[in-house]
């Protein structure tokens, strides 16, 4: 199981509309708080769809 921190840039299998892949994770728990490197678009997603949707490194 991967474990995440606040702080961490992760890269998700599909693309935000601004372009980016990559996000920056702002809270962790039962949710995952993601915020867009590129455009500051924040989205809160439950941890089992986030988990799906971050890239494996």
């Amino acid at each position: 199981m991967n474990e995440y921190e606040v702080g961490d840039i992760v890269e998700t299998k599909k693309q935000h509309p601004c372009g980016s892949k990559t996000w920056e994770i702002t809270r962790v728990g039962v949710d995952f708080k993601l915020k867009c490197t590129n455009c500051g678009h924040v989205i809160m997603v439950e941890r089992e769809k986030a988990l799906k949707m971050i890239k494996k490194n």
